[in-house]
């Protein structure tokens, strides 16, 4: 898969909740918290993989941006898009990283049918998930969709 429309991202269902529960209070913008690196850097959409013990695919949103800088700096900026409630959770979560990364989306869209691992791994033709998600073309992420809904 060469195209990059798509990325899976992996969270835990803890963060899940909260963004759901965020987007059905009217949120619209939301950021996934992760380390310098986290991808990803370009995409059209986020599709949400709930990690253990849930193990499907449960929603996904519009990607807006990935933002790369110093904590304080970002939680300033940002931190009200975030599932952290408080300037200490969030900075018990960051510990002393210098950089941190903000995965903004928006539109975030609840799977009306989640989909099982078993059978996202049967649509990618592979044994295991990439821990870190994967980017997926834009027939792959279409066919998701369909199925989710």
């Amino acid at each position: 898969m060469k195209e990059k429309y798509a990325f899976v991202i992996m969270v835990k269902e803890k963060w899940w909740r909260e963004f759901c529960r965020f987007s059905r209070e009217g949120r619209q913008a939301h950021s996934y918290v992760g380390g310098p690196r986290a991808p990803p850097k370009n995409a059209s959409l986020l599709i949400f993989y709930v990690s253990k013990p849930v193990g499907e695919i449960d929603g996904y949103a519009e990607f807006i941006e990935r933002k790369v800088g110093k904590p304080e700096e970002l939680w300033k900026e940002h931190g009200n898009e975030s599932v952290f409630s408080s300037t200490e959770q969030y900075f018990q979560f960051v510990k002393d990283k210098q950089q941190v990364s903000f995965i903004r989306f928006k539109n975030l869209r609840e799977a009306a049918n989640p989909i099982p691992l078993g059978n996202v791994r049967l649509l990618l033709g592979v044994n295991r998930l990439a821990r870190g998600g994967f980017y997926i073309d834009k027939e792959t992420a279409e066919k998701m969709i369909t199925l989710m809904e």
